[in-house]
């Protein structure tokens, strides 16, 4: 390990001598990672393959304790910080260039409580480490579409998912959180405790401090009925115009996604649409299957379909 130059707060290079990095490093539980070090290069990946910055350190927490460590030691320098959860920010936020990352993706811990119908989760666990583990218990709360958004990200924004209509956004279902302030100081937060704050959380993104583990509400879901329709691109007009006046006579147990994309050349999908724009309502029914399948009977035969894959599911994974 050598000198080290970061980013400060203001924009201005400095040196970080190598004898305050290590004493940095031996107060971790977790690791401390500077370029040319093992793992570098891989922890500073994130889902955007088009963000490539380079952090001067990245502290991969262990734990609340390592997140206290790291705000504190970034105040003291004068460190530019970035936060990192589940890394799935499309315009890299999780990283910073020359500053700290204090990452939590390592922070896995989940635990479900299926007497209360809660779950407690860490900052770093992701929406398919989430499902997998409440859905062993029957149980779920509206959370991310995508299996690799991190609960952390999707949560503070507000969070809309497949339970939303039902049960409301993912920051609705919160029950508490763990968070460490701008001035290093750990907080719980609830409905009794730092109340403002946990005001301020819900769908304020991340300006308010890190936020080192969740508490959810868990709502009983076993089983949806769930997939997408394709249509060629020619039937998106008609099409949306009949979703305007369906999904205004639909219960809340319905939740439907329009996506417009371009089809790939995919064995399971017929030749005409390979390449070519279409448009896909992405379906998800949360209550009983035969009153599911009236309730899509509309949807599934206007039209001309090219692709019919809704069916039931179990919940096993994210989607």
């Amino acid at each position: 390990m050598v000198d080290l130059r970061v980013m400060t707060t203001t924009g201005e290079e400095m040196i970080l001598e190598e004898a305050t990095v290590q004493l940095f490093k031996t107060s971790l539980r977790g690791a401390l990672l500077c370029p040319g070090n093992d793992g570098y290069d891989a922890a500073r990946q994130v889902f955007n393959a088009m963000v490539d910055k380079r952090p001067a350190l990245i502290v991969r927490c262990a734990g609340a304790a390592d997140v206290v460590t790291a705000v504190h030691f970034a105040r003291e320098h004068n460190v530019c910080v970035a936060v990192r959860g589940g890394g799935h920010n499309p315009a890299g936020h999780s990283l910073c260039e020359g500053g700290l990352v204090i990452d939590l993706s390592p922070m896995k811990g989940l635990r479900v409580d299926p007497l209360r119908k809660a779950v407690h989760a860490q900052g770093g666990v992701t929406w398919g480490d989430f499902d997998r583990e409440t859905a062993a218990f029957g149980l779920a709360t509206p959370g991310g579409m995508v299996s690799t958004t991190g609960i952390a990200g999707l949560t503070l924004g507000g969070g809309e998912g497949w339970l939303s209509r039902k049960y409301g956004l993912s920051c609705d279902n919160l029950l508490s959180v763990d968070v460490v302030t701008a001035d290093g100081t750990f907080l719980t937060v609830n409905g009794s405790e730092n109340e403002e704050l946990f005001w301020g959380i819900r769908g304020g993104g991340g300006n308010f401090g890190i936020i080192t583990a969740f508490e959810y509400r868990l709502h009983p879901v076993t089983q949806v009925l769930g997939g997408w329709l394709i249509y060629p691109l020619a039937q998106a007009k008609p099409l949306l115009t009949f979703l305007r006046d369906y999904l205004a006579t639909t219960p809340e147990e319905l939740t439907v996604l329009i996506v417009f994309m371009t089809a790939p050349a995919d064995p399971m999908l017929p030749p005409a649409v390979h390449n070519t724009v279409v448009v896909v309502p992405a379906v998800c029914y949360t209550g009983s299957l035969p009153e599911g399948e009236k309730v899509l009977q509309p949807l599934r035969t206007f039209g001309t379909p090219a692709v019919d894959v809704i069916r039931p599911r179990k919940r096993n994974k994210s989607s």
